[in-house]
């Protein structure tokens, strides 16, 4: 019999709940038969400050390892240092984030039939932080968009919907209004569009296209964004499934690629043991696919479709009793049964 093989995976616990979902998560895919020896970055104990992150061998390590598994990490708004989140993607150039956005059966939501994909460019646009006081009372803040990271984003969700058999995308735009910087996004989405004629391309103002998500989010299949429209739409999209603690995250760059819940801290509940692991487990699965272990992936997700299907360990923030632990056990407990 062939040896399993081996990964070595940085893991980026997170804060507030991210420790606790993070430990679920290693036990439910140890369960799965999956060996990973996982590099364990994180704050330290007792250290609350985002400046205190060991962003340094965060980053190196990810580099060493190319694959990495993150809880969630706050963001402070206004004051405070940048967010660790946008940094890892800026220093590692995790140029595409992606977010499968799907109805998980047993979780109340206003749609059924929701089956769509977020693909949002991830290293520039507003996000480039290139904002500054031009007098008192007067900000100017950047909007960089190069035609370089424009086709790499183009051609990562081409390239995505021909291998996973998806039929159209819709770039998403406001090139009225801002004619050069999204008509560059624009451009550079047709030109890439031509040499996918199997895959139907469609445009979309933004505007339009989060009432259209109301309104109707079956329409959509993949939708292809710059940064900041990415952003804000892959979150409405989610709150269309019940929420981001349904979704999952994954960032890829040429060398490397990131995992991740995308969900906040909820420092309210942290330590209680009641967390939903679901986002970051879900987010795992795309790792554990990324990583050729198909099989382990499949039997995760299946299971984890069960318990939700049966409703027997709902976790409180979708109204059951269930502590995590118990969460964690039940989906264990389904594999086996698989």
């Amino acid at each position: 019999m062939q040896p399993a093989s081996r990964h070595t995976v940085t893991l980026l616990p997170g804060e507030g709940i991210g420790p606790e979902v993070s430990q679920a998560v290693q036990r439910i895919i140890k369960a799965a038969g999956v060996n990973i020896e996982w590099d364990v970055i994180s704050r330290p104990e007792g250290v609350d400050h985002p400046g205190e992150f060991p962003f340094a061998e965060a980053v190196a390590s990810v580099k060493r390892n190319r694959t990495a598994l993150k809880g969630p990490m706050a963001t402070g708004v206004v004051e405070g240092p940048r967010s660790i989140n946008v940094a890892l993607r800026k220093e590692l150039n995790l140029y595409a984030n992606l977010r499968p956005v799907k109805n998980m059966e047993g979780v109340a939501s206003r749609w059924t039939g929701v089956d769509l994909v977020i693909v949002r460019e991830n290293t520039e646009d507003l996000y480039a932080g290139l904002e500054h006081t031009v007098v008192p009372g007067v900000v100017e803040s950047l909007k960089i968009i190069t035609e370089k990271a424009s086709t790499q984003i183009a051609r990562f969700a081409f390239e995505y919907a021909r291998r996973h058999e998806r039929k159209r995308i819709h770039a998403i735009h406001k090139a009225n209004i801002m004619k050069l910087s999204d008509g560059l996004f624009l451009s550079c989405a047709r030109h890439v569009a031509t040499e996918y004629a199997d895959i139907e391309y469609r445009e979309m103002i933004v505007d339009n296209a989060s009432m259209q998500l109301v309104l109707d989010p079956t329409q959509f299949d993949i939708m292809l964004l710059p940064n900041l429209y990415g952003d804000v739409l892959s979150d409405l999209a989610a709150g269309l499934i019940g929420g981001l603690g349904m979704v999952p995250s994954g960032n890829w760059g040429v060398d490397v690629a990131l995992f991740e819940a995308v969900h906040g801290t909820a420092p309210d509940i942290a330590g209680r043991g009641i967390a939903n692991p679901t986002a970051l487990l879900l987010s795992a699965v795309m790792m554990l696919r990324h990583l050729g272990e198909w099989k382990a992936a499949q039997n995760i997700e299946t299971a984890l479709r069960r318990i939700y299907r049966e409703g027997r360990y709902q976790t409180r923030d979708l109204g059951g009793t269930a502590s995590t632990s118990e969460f964690t056990g039940a989906v264990i407990a389904a594999m086996e049964k698989d």
